[in-house]
């Protein structure tokens, strides 16, 4: 069984830009798992811990064979395996891959919480994500589209 998947790729260390191109080209590799859409490469301002770069932020959307906590699993090996070092929250990384959504589970775990509970609040998931699925519907809030006025005064730009 094929399930749809969406994941929030970010960077702000080691060339950011170059950083998101080579996880989508990482996860289009994922066991059992293509890439079926990216969104365009957005600049956003760091959220949380001050004084760090922007980040570079995607979406993709994956169809992949892997369950949900599989996928988790493979997400944060790819990003081990970019450097990315846990040192602060919301601090500098060389890769963040997020899980959003998985088809429409909703799912409360320790390790695992679907919808990915700020998602519909951070401009940086929501305008990428509206770019490549505006009628994806987020369980329990409604269409992705309905959350780009929530979002409208953060700051983000559209890299060519």
């Amino acid at each position: 069984m094929t399930h749809q998947a969406f994941v929030a790729l970010g960077a702000n260390l080691d060339d950011p830009a170059a950083q998101v191109r080579a996880a989508l080209a990482a996860l289009d590799r994922l066991p059992q798992t293509r890439v079926a859409a990216a969104s365009s490469l957005y600049r956003t301002a760091p959220i949380g811990l001050a004084g760090q770069p922007d980040f570079i932020n995607a979406v993709a959307e994956l169809r992949t064979g892997l369950a949900a906590e599989a996928l988790l699993d493979a997400l944060l090996a790819t990003e081990a395996d970019f450097g990315r070092v846990r040192a602060a929250k919301n601090g500098p990384r060389t890769l963040d891959l997020d899980l959003l959504l998985y088809d429409q589970l909703t799912l409360d775990r320790p390790r695992l919480h679907l919808p990915h509970p700020r998602l519909h609040l951070r401009a940086f998931v929501v305008v990428p994500l509206a770019e490549i699925a505006p009628d994806c519907r987020i369980p329990g809030r409604g269409t992705v589209a309905a959350w780009l006025p929530a979002v409208a005064t953060q700051r983000i730009e559209r890299l060519r």
